[in-house]
């Protein structure tokens, strides 16, 4: 972890085929943008995999934290690690992340969408976060991708608030502007 509660506690994770965790300094990057935004917030990081994001925003202050990962032995890392720091506010769902966005609803101040690469999930993801009642009405949305993918394919209420790239990762906080949060 780079910061709150968690400090310079490290996650354990088996090595599984196209496991990436955020970088470092993406993830110092993202939490400094997101600095105001998390603490009290219900967050979601979609396709966790390490589940850095997840734990991260637990470490400072969210009230809720879900993560949902496919991969057994992946999901099974991510119970591990809840159980070892005691992370009572994070809670595992293994499940694909679209599979997750076909039960009810319940909405999220934050979420974390950083889906493998080169699969294709990342505008259909976003979709089914709009229009399914997922997000709540100025909800955040991180969004991390291989840097030649073209991200045209977002909703229309999904506004770019802050851009990176780091080697081969481009990533993104956006803004959802609902009518009802105006």
């Amino acid at each position: 972890m780079i910061g709150g509660a968690w400090r310079s506690r490290k996650l354990r994770f088996p090595e599984v085929e196209g496991l990436r965790p955020t970088p470092d300094r993406v993830r110092e990057t993202l939490f400094n943008w997101l600095r105001d935004e998390i603490e009290g917030a219900r967050c979601l990081d979609l396709y966790a995999g390490s589940g850095a994001l997840g734990f991260e925003a637990a470490s400072r202050g969210a009230a809720e934290v879900v993560l949902v990962e496919l991969h057994p032995a992946v999901a099974g890392a991510l119970k591990d690690n809840c159980a070892r720091l005691q992370a009572t506010r994070v809670k595992v769902h293994q499940e694909g992340a679209l599979d997750f966005l076909k039960r009810v609803p319940v909405p999220f101040d934050v979420v974390f969408l950083d889906p493998p690469f080169r699969k294709g999930w990342l505008s259909q993801a976003a979709d089914r976060l709009e229009w399914a009642g997922w997000l709540s009405p100025s909800a955040l949305i991180y969004l991390e991708s291989e840097r030649e993918l073209p991200l045209h394919d977002l909703p229309p209420s999904w506004t770019a608030r802050r851009q990176g790239v780091a080697g081969d990762v481009a990533y993104g906080l956006y803004q959802r502007n609902h009518p009802l949060s105006q």
